[in-house]
């Protein structure tokens, strides 16, 4: 999951969303990109619910 913002700096609010996607599409990654801050800043995600399906 990548989720995009342009914000000035991110916030405890933008990881619980990022957090809230992995656990409702049930993906295990995922990245947190501000374009936003004058450097681009990011955050690697992690859903510590993920569980494999298996096929």
């Amino acid at each position: 999951m990548i989720e995009l913002k342009a914000v000035i700096q991110l916030e405890d609010v933008h990881l619980a969303q990022g957090l809230n996607y992995l656990d409702a599409y049930n993906l295990e990654i995922g990245l947190l990109i501000n374009f936003g801050s004058k450097s681009l800043t990011f955050k690697r995600l992690h859903n510590n619910k993920f569980q494999k399906v298996s096929s």
